[in-house]
């Protein structure tokens, strides 16, 4: 990529050692662990000297010194937390010099290439990925998997995530999991592989477990994830509220504040979305994500120059993508094309280079494509991601639409149907969904899909959302009375003769003498005389997804 973050410093790179060095000896204890038995020897020698000067404990003792940050990225990693980038800068740089003097040290090399792809994640430098599957190897190559190196099976699958390469991770992660039935470590993977691949139901199953073998701040911020995907709203927002609670270090609660602007976002409330992604940079500066989810929420707020400002620094520390695809689009709703245009080219630019690390960003291209390029191609995309088994709501959406742009919405509508099925409230799938409807003639789904959009988040979209309301518009309000199936058809004329004018005869003995005429008349069921009309009975239509009658 062309930018790092800028508020921290590089991680130092020395190239990798040589292949050969899988014939050196065992190497010693790692560098921390002789440091702490010297420091220990220290301590004896000291106590020996002293004598009874220390025997007995001063209450005045010093406290021991905080970890450093090498040791603070350690726990965090331990803990499956996030550490800070100037701990995991640390980390990097300890790691490697440790493995140039000590190349056959497998978990080291292991931690290292995990170091790189958290590095690559955070920092949307797809070279680093690179780097990470050579440490993994070259960890793998010293101590193989079968022989109790799952740390670095681990790191791969995590890699395949990073690339969205999810079959891959998933393949990682169940391996592990076999091995190791009552580790934690492949649940992440596994979570995040299930969750790409649209299987729910095994990443929910994989969630469960995973907070039941590692409790705490990580397993919250799982779960509340889970619910999201289900539509749980308030059983999200109470879970990631209890993890943001809950965090004890900086990196761990931006990430958990985070959360909670993602949430207050989809749920249509950018003020509260904005408050939420203040409050984690204000915990963690280097938190680019949550400055992005400040751009968007100021969007929706109509304070666009701030959100420009936001968008420019964060497309410069943090290429992702999305975010530059999220601009150009803010940049066309203001009628401003020449900039839209200029981070299109741009963003096309991100892509090639992303292909080139292995890091597969077909649904942003396809999205790309899709509105702004050349739908069939973003069709092909999208297609591929499906039959690769990639089927998640995100997929099913953006093929849907691509299927839309191509002038196919009748086979749009399956994906699109998909989408919005799987339980997660996402506003713009509800918006795609309703127009795809409404060319298809299917106005009153249509109707109730775009009203969905809206209800969910007015502000979903700088460029789709007024979109919808124009849409909506041209639907305008169903007929008085509803559908005309929903109304009881007019009785029809009755078929019996009309009564004769002519007096009645005298009734004669056989017909019962000095019987009343009131007396041969039975009252009918609404308390009247004489045999009723046939009432005209309307048996119950059949109902669409959204609650509209559907013609028999």
């Amino acid at each position: 990529m062309d930018a790092k973050p800028q508020q921290n410093p590089e991680p130092p790179y020395s190239p990798l050692p040589p292949q050969g060095a899988t014939s050196v000896p065992p190497p010693p204890a790692p560098i921390r662990t002789t440091l702490r038995r010297a420091a220990f020897g220290a301590v004896a020698g000291a106590v020996l000297v002293a004598g009874a000067v220390i025997a007995v404990p001063d209450d005045d003792m010093a406290a021991p010194p905080a970890p450093g940050p090498v040791a603070r990225a350690e726990a965090a990693a331990a803990a499956g937390s996030p550490a800070s980038l100037s701990d995991l800068t640390a980390l990097i740089g300890d790691r490697q010099k440790w493995v140039e003097t000590h190349p056959a040290d497998a978990p080291s090399w292991a931690v290292l290439g995990s170091a790189y792809v958290e590095w690559g994640r955070r920092s949307a430098d797809a070279a680093y990925y690179s780097r990470a599957e050579q440490a993994l190897q070259r960890s793998l190559a010293a101590q193989p998997g079968e022989r109790g190196n799952t740390e670095a099976w681990v790191g791969l699958g995590a890699l395949a995530n990073a690339r969205n390469d999810f079959l891959a991770a998933k393949k990682w992660g169940e391996t592990v999991r076999s091995r190791q039935p009552k580790g934690w470590t492949a649940y992440p993977v596994l979570i995040d592989a299930y969750n790409g691949l649209g299987d729910y139901a095994a990443a929910a199953k994989a969630t469960e477990k995973y907070g039941t073998l590692r409790k705490g701040v990580p397993a919250l911020a799982r779960t509340s994830e889970m619910y999201r995907n289900q539509g749980w709203r308030e059983d999200a927002l109470a879970t990631a509220r209890e993890a943001a609670d809950h965090a004890g270090t900086a990196a761990e609660k931006a990430v958990a504040l985070h959360r909670l602007g993602e949430l207050a976002a989809e749920r249509g409330e950018p003020a509260e979305a904005l408050a939420e992604y203040d409050a984690a940079l204000r915990t963690d500066r280097s938190h680019l994500v949550s400055l992005a989810g400040r751009a968007r929420a100021l969007a929706a707020l109509g304070r666009t120059d701030e959100a420009l400002a936001d968008y420019r620094t964060v497309t410069t520390k943090l290429p992702r993508p999305e975010y530059v695809l999220e601009l150009g689009e803010l940049f066309e709703s203001l009628d401003l094309d020449g900039d839209a245009r200029t981070q299109y080219t741009r963003l096309r630019g991100l892509l090639s280079q992303a292909r080139t690390a292995g890091v597969d960003e077909s649904l942003t291209e396809a999205r790309l494509e899709a509105d702004h390029g050349d739908p069939e191609a973003a069709v092909e995309l999208m297609r591929t991601a499906w039959e690769a088994q990639r089927r998640s709501s995100a997929v099913a959406d953006t093929l849907a639409w691509s299927l839309h742009r191509a002038g196919r919405s009748e086979e749009a509508m399956q994906y699109a149907d998909q989408a919005v099925g799987t339980g997660v409230r996402n506003a713009s799938y509800a918006y795609h969904l309703g127009v795809i409807e409404s060319s298809l003639g299917q106005d009153g789904p249509a109707r109730g899909h775009l009203e969905e959009a809206l209800r969910t988040n007015p502000d979903f979209s700088p460029l789709a959302a007024p979109l919808a309301r124009e849409a909506l518009d041209e639907l305008g309000d169903p007929a008085e009375g509803g559908p005309a199936q929903m109304q009881p058809p007019a009785p029809e004329p009755s078929a019996e003769p009309e009564p004769s004018q002519e007096p009645s005869p005298e009734p004669s003995p056989e017909s019962g003498a000095g019987a009343s005429p009131e007396a041969s008349e039975k009252p009918s069921p609404d308390g009247g005389k004489g045999s009723p009309e046939p009432s005209a009975s309307v048996s119950p239509s059949p109902r669409t997804r959204d609650g509209a009658t559907a013609a028999p």
